[in-house]
């Protein structure tokens, strides 16, 4: 990385911090000096390991052609992003409700943390490819391992073109027995503890024909509410549960079935529709 690359990495951590600053005295989440100090070097050394495993993922991908993509994403990811969590004072585990992953399927998660891009990659997931908002591109290291190990990068803000990019890739998937991650609820951005849920995940399951693994993130939300990865110490879980059979849905249940997944997000959540936005 350039001289000039550095500088501006700094530059857009110092004015995230700033801004996480200022979200943060109003936010139910507080962090004690010692909290931002582990942060502030969890962030470093995230970015540090991004940095030195990138020259290793570029030359594995340009010598194996690309096949070496899931390998990257499986195996390479979460050493990455796992000397984080010690370093931020976060004890992660991963929980497992159904005994091996089941693959290939389309994986839903609850998104309301900036915590949730680290968990993601630490779970080491089988064969996925990630749907991501477009933003990500903005930064010259997601993009070129974005791109490089074809993951999808949608415009949240516009859902015709986001639906037309996902159907671009269903065919892409399907054919190369890929799984994919999305977020129903769209962006961490969303009212309420669980935000409504988008169809986008639901119609790709359809279109795929594979059932939908649910996975649910244990405490990311109270560890970090800000715009940036500052965080809490202390505990969270990804729970993964047993895959939903798809073989029943279609057009005209559709909604139905996507109010039943939800209510399960509700349940473990532990809220109600009258508490959920409490």
């Amino acid at each position: 990385m350039s001289l000039f690359d550095w500088h501006h990495t700094i530059s857009v951590i110092e004015l995230k911090l700033e801004r996480h600053s200022l979200l943060m005295a109003n936010s139910r989440t507080k962090l004690t000096p010692a909290e931002y100090l582990r942060s502030i070097l969890s962030i470093l050394v995230f970015f540090f390991m991004l940095i030195i495993m990138t020259p290793i993922i570029l030359l594995l991908l340009i010598f194996s052609l690309g096949r070496l993509s899931s390998f990257v994403v499986e195996k390479i990811a979460p050493l990455i992003v796992k000397p984080v969590f010690p370093v931020a004072g976060i004890d992660f585990k991963i929980k497992k409700h159904s005994g091996e992953i089941h693959y290939p399927a389309v994986y839903i998660i609850n998104h309301s943390s900036t915590l949730d891009i680290l968990t993601i990659l630490a779970l080491g997931l089988p064969r996925v490819r990630f749907v991501a908002k477009w933003q990500l591109q903005y930064n010259p290291l997601f993009f070129l391992l974005g791109r490089l190990t074809g993951q999808v990068f949608i415009r949240r803000e516009k859902s015709d073109k986001a639906v037309q990019t996902l159907k671009k890739n269903v065919s892409r998937i399907k054919r190369n027995g890929l799984t994919v991650m999305l977020a129903p609820e769209g962006s961490r951005k969303h009212p309420g503890i669980i935000g409504p849920f988008k169809k986008g995940p639901f119609r790709m399951a359809l279109d795929l024909q594979y059932p939908i693994v649910p996975i649910y993130f244990e405490g990311n939300r109270e560890l970090s509410e800000g715009g940036f990865l500052l965080t809490k110490t202390g505990s969270a879980t990804a729970h993964i549960y047993p895959p939903i059979d798809t073989s029943d849905w279609d057009l005209d249940n559709l909604d139905k079935k996507i109010d039943q997944v939800r209510d399960l997000y509700m349940k473990w959540a532990g809220v109600t529709e009258e508490t959920n936005n409490k």
